[in-house]
């Protein structure tokens, strides 16, 4: 899978939003691109405008490097490979996998490194 990956890049910038109120959640979650439920909280992964416009905190903007490859929910190793070459280089990073695609959150400002890695890494693997 990581031959295969070729990340893409969003120009979209996105916020990790959370809240405990049920209510704002349901309010929110349909501009959201996604929402997770925790124990905690509901996490709302939000545009920035979209943050902004429900009143999160907009201090950590992240972009958001689609991976373009199909990932098996079976599959083993693309979420290693992929955060292992961002752990090395001292980015952080936030994984989604959805149902077609695995979704990486980075800093904005580490984005074009982030994404010249990933590059590096499809292009290692093959």
């Amino acid at each position: 899978m990581l031959a295969r990956m070729t990340p893409v890049p969003d120009p979209e910038t996105y916020h990790f939003c959370v809240t405990r109120d049920p209510d704002l959640a349901a309010r929110v979650a349909p501009v959201a691109l996604a929402t997770f439920r925790e124990a905690e909280g509901f996490t709302l992964v939000l545009t920035e405008t979209e943050a902004a416009r429900f009143g999160f905190d907009t201090g950590l903007p992240m972009t958001r490097i689609m991976l373009s490859v199909f990932s098996a929910l079976d599959g083993v190793g693309l979420t290693a490979g992929v955060a292992t070459a961002l752990a090395e280089a001292g980015i952080p990073c936030n994984m989604i996998a959805a149902y077609h695609h695995d979704h990486v959150f980075v800093p904005r400002e580490m984005a074009g490194h982030a994404l010249a890695l990933l590059r590096a890494t499809q292009a290692a693997a093959r």
